[in-house]
């Protein structure tokens, strides 16, 4: 077990340090890094996707790149410019319903997203996320004002806070409904499936307990997938990739491209894209980058401390 803690380069999601405990197996390293606000519980796929990486586990892949996007976090529009422009794919996502901001906020970097994308040539996409931030009144007025300032929007990614909401917005909507927070936080992820409630899946490895665990989801929910990525490393983000590798059908770029966000990883060629895609491979951890990266002694305890917790809950769970 290694903890590794690394600066990001924009503050996003609440955060400005990402923390991650890296597992080494007998066949590989796997990443285990549940936000730290999350209990036990919660925390405990996220390890079962770990030791699946770290077990070698993988299914075999069915392509050998993935298609992603470049993640726009809440920041003016000179800075989200920058970031698009900087980031080598031709679809965005935009995080918008940041609190504390308006929509005109979210149109005025959403326009500059636009700009930056049209500049770099024709055909480029936009998505946005909200993170479930908006009221169903809030997110059918905002989703029409987002879709003119982008000029046209892929998809709207979990608007609002529930399925039900989710499926109440997806009819009052013209733009394509994804759900997020609504597959991987809800005890029952195929009630989106039942109340028609979107367009689109999104799953997450670490959160929804791994690759195996994940194509299962995505073969019953019977929805179009993008795997989007929890602000890994490249050891977890080789997670998401194998997912996304391993898909029958891949017709949306990946929200895997986020290692862009962090200053620095634990491996000797981090996995960012190359025009617009990933590798579908396994990067090399490098002892020296962990040794670099690693976190102070009190914090180690206190992820020591987590992960002892988090298999208390699972011996907890068995019959």
């Amino acid at each position: 077990m290694r903890v590794v803690s690394i600066p990001m380069r924009t503050r996003f999601r609440g955060i400005t340090v990402r923390e991650a405990v890296l597992l080494r197996g007998e066949a590989a390293w796997g990443e285990w890094s549940p936000f730290l606000e999350y209990s036990p519980q919660v925390a405990e796929p996220w390890l079962r996707c770990a030791e699946e990486a770290a077990a070698g586990l993988w299914p075999a892949p069915v392509r050998d790149r993935v298609p992603v996007n470049v993640t726009v976090p809440a920041v003016g529009p000179e800075r989200a410019r920058a970031i698009v422009l900087a980031g080598g794919c031709r679809t965005a996502k935009v995080k918008v319903a940041e609190p504390g901001q308006t929509t005109a906020d979210d149109e005025a970097r959403l326009e500059a997203v636009r700009d930056a994308l049209d500049s770099l040539g024709p055909g480029g996409r936009i998505r946005v996320d909200a993170n479930g931030g908006w009221s169903v009144d809030d997110a059918v007025a905002a989703i029409g004002r987002l879709d003119r300032a982008a000029g046209g929007l892929e998809y709207a990614e979990q608007p609002v806070a529930t399925v039900e909401e989710l499926a109440r917005v997806r009819r009052r909507v013209g733009v394509p409904i994804a759900a997020d927070e609504s597959i991987r936080r809800a005890e029952d992820p195929y009630r989106v499936r039942e109340l028609e409630a979107a367009d689109i899946a999104v799953l997450k490895v670490q959160p929804l307990g791994g690759v195996r665990a994940c194509l299962e989801i995505a073969e019953r929910i019977g929805l179009p997938v993008v795997v989007s990525s929890a602000l890994e490393t490249s050891v977890g983000i080789a997670a998401g990739v194998a997912l996304a590798a391993a898909l029958p059908e891949l017709p949306y770029a990946c929200g895997l491209a986020t290692v862009q966000m962090l200053t620095d990883d634990v491996v000797s060629e981090p996995l960012l894209p190359v025009d617009g895609a990933l590798p579908v491979v396994r990067p090399v951890v490098e002892e020296a980058r962990l040794d670099a990266l690693a976190a102070d002694p009190e914090r180690i305890a206190h992820w020591e401390a987590r992960l002892a917790a988090t298999r208390a809950v699972r011996k907890d769970q068995r019959p």
